[in-house]
């Protein structure tokens, strides 16, 4: 698979349930038909936007066949398969449904156990030995506890070519992801995993971003990421970007995906404000500022 159909704007799929928590299978066709019909350029599915850790391992094989049957190789589609036990994520990958049909698996740097570089390693390692399809590696240090450095970034990038395609750094560390740009094989993607640095890592030299903001904005934010793509008029996307300068906060303020469900129902209100405990809906003020700023 070339790398290059997953550079641009990437979609975190959030997971809409009804209120009685159960997963709303017909607002998720909705969303991704809006997300595919209006410019994303490929959707991440059972991500932590999409609340898996709350899913059972039957709801996660029903939402992705769900996406896989709705989209119908419209876009290219990645599948999040992670977890902190090294043997349960290989497992994972031998038996999923449907695994071989998704472009790519999106996969996070283990947390909550802390592993060295050197676990880091094998982990991921084990992970593309095992996996059907190329594997994008997932470092968010403030969720996983670790930061995944570039030493260990660029040696799983040069060990497995073609095998380990990309990486979706989350660190909010601009000078790691300039380092991982200028030392990447050729063909490997650097995809920003904040909105909010999705320019500013373009402009370094990066790749696209996996996109919260995306889920509601798709045409707008696909637009700003492709801009800042083409060097001649990169300088433009930054008025772009600055005009979603108040939402870059307001999604994060209390917490992912809140903020990003209460936009969505307030642009949608067939989107249920529903998320599964311990996450719950955002404050009444943080509501308004995302009333205030809906468009």
């Amino acid at each position: 698979m070339s790398t290059e159909r997953l550079r641009g704007m990437g979609v975190a799929l959030t997971t809409p349930f009804r209120q009685d928590e159960t997963v709303d299978f017909e607002t998720l066709d909705f969303h991704v038909d809006y997300l595919v019909e209006e410019g994303a350029d490929y959707i991440v599915v059972l991500g932590t936007t999409g609340e898996t850790p709350t899913l059972s391992r039957k709801e996660k094989e029903q939402v992705a066949a769900r996406v896989l049957d709705r989209v119908k190789g419209r876009i290219p589609l990645v599948l999040g398969v992670g977890g902190n036990c090294t043997r349960n994520v290989v497992a994972e990958l031998g038996d999923f449904p449907r695994i071989g049909e998704f472009d790519a698996i999106l996969s996070v740097v283990p947390y909550y156990n802390k592993p060295t570089q050197e676990g880091m390693y094998r982990h991921f390692a084990e992970i593309a030995k095992a996996s059907p399809v190329p594997v994008i590696l997932y470092n968010i240090p403030g969720r996983s506890g670790v930061n995944m450095n570039v030493d260990t970034i660029i040696r799983l990038a040069r060990e497995f070519p073609g095998k380990i395609i990309g990486i979706k750094e989350a660190s909010g560390n601009m000078e790691q992801a300039q380092h991982v740009i200028t030392r990447r094989p050729e063909g490997f993607l650097v995809l920003s995993g904040d909105d909010s640095l999705a320019h500013t890592m373009i402009g370094a030299g990066g790749d696209g971003v996996i996109s919260v903001l995306g889920n509601a904005y798709p045409r707008e934010f696909a637009a700003m990421v492709h801009v800042s793509l083409d060097e001649e008029h990169h300088d433009d996307a930054a008025v772009m970007h600055q005009k979603f300068s108040a939402l870059y906060s307001l999604l994060f303020k209390d917490g992912n995906p809140a903020g990003i469900k209460s936009l969505l129902h307030i642009m949608f209100p067939r989107y249920e404000e529903v998320l599964r405990l311990p996450l719950v809906p955002v404050s009444e003020s943080t509501r308004k500022g995302l009333e205030a700023e809906a468009r």
